[in-house]
């Protein structure tokens, strides 16, 4: 199957990069991959959010068929890797739509934000409004850290500064996640799923996995990883290479350290073989690419080892302390915060690395491009493939749905979401991910009604 050519159209109209700030700081990486083999592993984060977490709702508004309410509390990640977040972010904002009339139960669904997706009115417009009307079911829209009123003030738009940046909302998302699963539970909402679009759905499913119950959960236009996506996707283009390889080159702790962190090496780690390379081309043909954007991918042996949970990550705080940073939260939303965004070495004006000039025979060797990709495939698999976390509680309440010809998500060369959660069901939309997105939303709400209704009949009395 080919590539969609409106979405090779349309990711040329936007001229944004990402990732211009590089890779993030190293410690970060560091902590925040120390920190995934926790959040990895359900077993180990069943109490890791207490249950009664606390959550607050500042606004309430009335509408004819449904109150929306606007909720906050403090994101568990600042506790757990205190600093890692930028200050904007530490206080996770969210959107509660709740009809006036229920059909049946007191079902709720909750809304992870895609790609580009700020603030609420998108998801609440073309989702949750229409689910109030046609099903009776609420939906809860959480606000992505790095997106609206969660943006660092130094960001441009929805283009996230480093590579680091992704990963630290990811697990900021599936600890939220937990929090407002645990709040409506304890509030009497049943049955509780899950969903998004893009980028949404793979933090969805991501939360999913640390859910320690059987829960519906409807990932929408993604995948088993985000590797390919900025490695071989239409998306890979808009990817800040230069950056990223000029830090890749002059500082020697990404591949002589971060590398050994990371967990994930299964079949479809650091290799795509012909397939990666048949892609590459087909795309390249698409985009009028030259041949510096091709990229291959290496090898690298399994770094083992669990980290040490809790204590050791909270010492990596930076200057200023979780706790400081939580109460500031609490009371303004707005106290000043650390960023993720400065390289840890950088070139001077005279071209000189921290006093000392560079290699230039190491910044400039012709095999750099492949080396930052084959590292950016690593760490995207490390914190993103859904074969390093947990299997979800019960596969057969995962409806998945695709696009046949998205270029934003490739399928090739990856494992596939069945192989590694045997029982999911995947529903194919013909076209790609930009006219599945405009045109079939309603084709996501009907998976999301399904999987509820498939979640009734199984476990009619959980809860």
């Amino acid at each position: 199957m080919g590539v969609s050519r409106l979405d090779v159209f349309y990711r040329r109209l936007l001229l944004s990069k990402l990732f211009i700030g590089g890779w993030g700081k190293p410690e970060d990486l560091k902590r925040i991959f120390e920190f995934r083999k926790i959040i990895g592993d359900r077993e180990r984060c069943r109490s890791l959010v207490p249950e009664d977490y606390p959550v607050h709702i500042n606004k309430t508004e009335e509408h004819i068929d449904c109150h929306i309410h606007d909720g906050f509390f403090i994101s568990p990640l600042e506790h757990f890797v205190p600093g890692i977040l930028p200050a904007e972010a530490v206080k996770a904002r969210f959107q509660f739509i709740v009809p006036k009339k229920w059909q049946k139960n007191r079902p709720v669904c909750i809304h992870l934000a895609g790609t580009g997706d700020h603030f609420f009115w998108r998801r609440r417009t073309l989702m949750a409004r229409p689910m109030v009307k046609e099903a009776g079911m609420a939906s809860l829209l959480l606000e992505n850290p790095y997106y609206g009123y969660r943006k660092p003030k130094d960001q441009l738009r929805s283009s996230l500064k480093n590579v680091s940046d992704l990963f630290v909302m990811g697990g900021a998302l599936i600890l939220e996640s937990t929090v407002l699963l645990r709040w409506l539970e304890r509030e009497g909402y049943w049955p509780l799923g899950m969903t998004g679009i893009s980028m949404g759905g793979y933090m969805a499913s991501l939360a999913v996995t640390n859910w320690p119950k059987p829960i519906p959960l409807i990932p929408c236009l993604s995948w088993s990883t985000a590797s390919s996506v900025f490695t071989t996707g239409v998306l890979s283009t808009a990817v800040s290479w230069t950056e990223l390889e000029k830090q890749y080159a002059i500082n020697s702790v990404y591949e002589e350290e971060i590398i050994k962190l990371l967990d994930y090496c299964g079949a479809d780690s650091f290799r795509m073989g012909p397939d990666f390379t048949k892609n590459v081309d087909s795309l390249e043909h698409l985009l009028g690419l030259s041949g510096d954007v091709r990229a291959s991918v290496g090898h690298n042996s399994k770094a083992g080892g669990d980290a040490e949970a809790g204590q050791g990550l909270l010492i990596g705080a930076g200057p200023e302390g979780g706790g400081t940073r939580v109460d500031q939260s609490l009371s303004s939303g707005n106290s000043p915060g650390m960023s993720l965004g400065t390289p840890p070495r950088s070139l001077d004006g005279s071209g000189t690395l921290q006093g000392q000039r560079m290699d230039s025979a190491r910044c400039w060797r012709p095999s750099l491009h492949r080396e930052s990709t084959s590292f950016m495939k690593a760490v995207m698999d490390e914190c993103t493939h859904m074969a390093n976390f947990s299997v979800p509680v019960d596969t057969s309440l995962i409806v998945v749905v695709q696009a046949k010809e998205d270029a934003y998500i490739p399928r090739t060369g990856v494992l596939s979401l069945q192989e590694i959660w045997p029982g999911c069901e995947v529903r194919y939309l013909n076209g790609g991910h930009i006219s599945a997105y405009l045109f079939k939303q309603n084709v996501f709400r009907r998976a999301i009604y399904d999987t509820f209704d498939r979640f009734c009949l199984k476990y009619p009395d959980l809860h």
